[in-house]
């Protein structure tokens, strides 16, 4: 064991978290619209309470949309199917409120002002995108190790091995570092999850299984899952949950959604958005930049940020970040970025690159909206095809 330098905390919700719900409902409609008609324009929004969900926002598709009937089967797969616990499938009121998005920002979405003839950012805004070696997935250890906590128990809750547990949860991971920024051990957990009455023992009994399936061994050596640094619903009983317990809306879990606050955010969400919106289209092209840097060996850590103005193709700027793991020059990696000769950062270069108007063919953005939208095999986004090409553009 090395010696610490550092601990860092991330947090992971479940599937049934009340944001997350939204999330998935506001996603549900995105993939709807891009598959009926894939130059939508969605920006849709959720809120979710006691047996009530309020679908709202602005959308211009020609598909054929039942925006409550998605609800209902996003509801419905996530388990909320027991009545007479606060929300159902059956017992939520659907009400929906959508209207054709603002003429405004169409015109300069169409058409960008710097060249009619390409497509304009749909709003301003900066994104960033971050890759480390921590993980196989290229991902920062202790996101992806809380979200691997709540996605397994969510797998065993369905195929029924955990029958007494309700869809709500969170998990939370505090990972040691060494001085070089080496993952070293587990320092705390701290694991909530809704339940059934009476089964809150079960509750604990069946995280401290679970854990050790999802986190590796040399993480877990020193760690004591009855000892005092692991909290298992540490207030009691989790039983009044989900949107009963506490409101839900889309876009309130943007750390979650991304680095766990070990990359910076530029305060943007994703869930509810066609990929017109850089602020999800841009965000998930750095990911796929900054990761395939890193998976070439260009650096240990990467942190890529870019800036638009609305209406506008071009992005303003670029910012590289290696964090000193590099053996290249962040100014060439930021050079190359612009050139757009590997990455194109114009939106509807992105969408091109990224296949983003075809979800459907393998995976969808619902999938994406709980459990992190970076580091999970499947999207189009976490490819790692372009070590060569950037090997061979730096000489490497």
């Amino acid at each position: 064991m090395g010696k610490i330098a550092y601990t860092f905390t991330s947090e992971s919700v479940s599937e049934g978290h009340p944001d997350k719900l939204c999330d998935q409902i506001s996603d549900a409609v995105v993939d709807a619209c891009l598959m009926g008609d894939p130059e939508s324009h969605v920006a849709c929004e959720t809120l979710a309470t006691t047996n009530y969900v309020v679908i709202a926002g602005e959308i211009a598709t020609r598909a054929k949309v039942d925006y409550a009937q998605l609800a209902r089967n996003v509801i419905k797969r996530i388990g909320y199917d027991k009545k007479g616990i606060g929300f159902s499938v059956d017992e939520a009121t659907i009400d929906v409120r959508v209207h054709t998005q603002s003429p405004d920002i169409n015109r300069g979405v169409t058409h960008a002002t710097d060249n009619g003839a390409e497509q304009g950012a749909g709003d301003q805004g900066l994104m960033f995108g971050y890759a480390c070696d921590e993980t196989p997935a290229l991902m920062p250890a202790p996101i992806f190790y809380a979200h691997r906590i709540v996605e397994k128990m969510a797998e065993l809750r369905h195929n029924g091995k955990a029958d007494f547990l309700r869809p709500d949860a969170k998990s939370q991971v505090s990972i040691a570092y060494s001085e070089e920024g080496k993952p070293l051990e587990v320092t705390d957990l701290v694991v909530a999850h809704q339940h059934d009455a009476g089964t809150l023992e079960k509750v604990r009994a069946f995280v401290r299984e679970v854990v050790p399936q999802v986190i590796p061994a040399n993480l877990l050596q020193d760690f004591d899952l009855k000892g005092e640094n692991c909290h298992i619903n540490s207030c009691g009983d989790f039983v009044t949950g989900g949107p009963d317990g506490d409101c839900g809306l889309t876009g309130r879990k943007i750390i979650v959604d991304t680095y766990g606050g070990m990359g910076r955010h530029g305060g943007g969400a994703f869930s509810g958005k066609d990929p017109s919106k850089v602020d999800r289209s841009a965000s998930y092209m750095a990911r796929y930049a900054a990761k395939n840097i890193v998976a070439a060996g260009l650096a240990k850590r990467c942190e890529i940020q870019v800036a638009y103005s609305i209406g506008v193709a071009r992005p303003l700027n670029y910012f590289v970040n290696t964090f000193g793991t590099g053996i290249v020059e962040e100014a060439a990696l930021r050079e190359m970025l612009a050139s757009g000769k590997i990455f194109d950062f114009r939106p509807r270069a992105i969408s091109e690159q990224l296949n983003l108007k075809v979800p459907g063919k393998g995976w969808r953005y619902e999938q994406a909206a709980s459990y992190g939208h970076f580091g999970r095999d499947g999207f189009p986004w976490e490819k790692t095809d372009k070590i060569a090409v950037l090997r061979a553009f730096f000489g490497k």
